[in-house]
């Protein structure tokens, strides 16, 4: 009887040893509670925004010619009106010297005319005053008054050369025009074409001509940024935005939407786009730009406060968690309703309580409903 006792013992003790160095592990795991706090519905750009300027223009001489005069370098500030560059066009100046010396010419030519024209108005009116006396005859009468019409007409014809002289003048002025460039607005020049002395030609539609002069109003600008078209009926002026920089990373610069595209622009291999021009709030931030910049904006569609929420990335499809039961240690799933969300946090408006811990390491091997899992210690505890 008691080596019968002896063998159960012993392999009681095996039994226990061998399950106790087979049982199954814990999986480690990493949890985040439920809590309160604010949650945002928003969209960002598909695509790499830039800092645009209010008004751009790239300026180019109507004619090409020679650069006789370049008044501006690159970064220079400019005023509306001043000019920038003017091309060879002495020609031209002999040219309106010649049309204003034809104006004098004409002026002098027809007050010539015109007095002689107003002498013989005169006279007819003396000739018709001898006639009605009975002093000269019907035929002198006749005579004068005839004279002094085609006198007339001649003055009227001289005065019609002084503004066809005129008219010449302003021909040639335009001519000149052609080969001046003038700021349309105060703004900074960002890039020059060409220099003192050299040929320019100025840029016809559908060719890729570099232009003369770029010119930029850096006083106003803006961001934009292509939306996906699913999102654009979201969008409205007025939203909140955030902005952030590549050029200044982790800095979050706040604006709003002023102007949604009115249309859908579709480039080759790439989602259909609609684009979305954001101001700051801030002026002192609009300092900080440089056009060209590129940039992103998160738009704020809906915004919650002190609402239930969970980490997005905690989320399993089919609006699923794996809450943690702290009394057995494992994991049970379970299914929730949500609200509004963006990409770090989700509205829960059921199934979870403030409070409750559910798994956020989901990527984990054996994170799975039913479980035996131990919590991660944090901060070493």
């Amino acid at each position: 009887m008691r080596r019968i006792v002896l063998i159960i013992l012993s392999l009681a003790i095996i039994g226990t040893a061998f399950w106790w160095f087979n049982r199954p592990q814990p999986v480690i795991v990493a949890l985040v509670a439920a809590e309160r706090g604010k949650v945002e519905a928003s969209v960002a750009n598909t695509r790499a925004g830039s800092v645009e300027a209010c008004q751009r223009t790239r300026l180019s001489p109507i004619s090409g010619g020679r650069i006789a005069y370049l008044g501006v370098k690159k970064g220079d500030h400019v005023k509306k009106g001043q000019v920038l560059l003017q091309l060879w066009n002495d020609d031209q100046k002999a040219q309106s010297t010649l049309a204003q010396s034809q104006v004098a010419s004409s002026r002098k030519r027809a007050a010539e005319i015109c007095a002689i024209a107003e002498n013989a108005e005169r006279e007819a009116a003396r000739q018709r005053q001898l006639f009605e006396r009975g002093f000269v005859s019907i035929g002198v009468e006749e005579k004068a008054r005839y004279e002094a019409q085609s006198r007339r007409a001649a003055c009227e014809a001289a005065r019609a050369d002084i503004v066809q002289a005129q008219a010449r003048v302003s021909v040639t002025k335009v001519e000149q025009d052609r080969t001046v460039l003038i700021a349309p607005f105060d703004g900074i020049v960002a890039d020059i074409v060409g220099e003192l002395g050299e040929y320019t030609t100025p840029s016809p539609p559908g060719i890729a001509t570099p232009p003369a002069i770029d010119l930029i109003d850096d006083s106003c600008l803006y961001i934009e940024a292509p939306m996906d078209e699913i999102d654009a009926p979201k969008i409205h002026v007025g939203q909140t935005a955030r902005v952030s920089l590549d050029a200044y990373p982790g800095k979050v610069l706040p604006g709003r939407v002023k102007r949604i595209a009115p249309y859908v622009v579709a480039v080759e291999k790439q989602a259909r786009t609609v684009e979305v021009e954001v101001t700051l709030d801030n002026p002192e931030d609009a300092r900080l730009l440089l056009v060209g910049y590129s940039a992103d904006v998160e738009i704020v569609l809906d915004s919650r406060e002190d609402t239930l929420r969970i980490p997005s990335s905690a989320i399993l499809e089919g609006n699923k968690v794996l809450l943690y039961r702290p009394e057995d240690k494992k994991l049970e799933q379970r299914v929730i309703k949500t609200g509004i969300s963006n990409w770090e946090f989700t509205e829960v408006t059921e199934g979870l309580a403030q409070g409750d811990r559910i798994v956020s390491s989901l990527e984990r091997e054996g994170v799975k409903a039913g479980a035996l899992v131990s919590p991660e210690a944090v901060n070493g505890n």
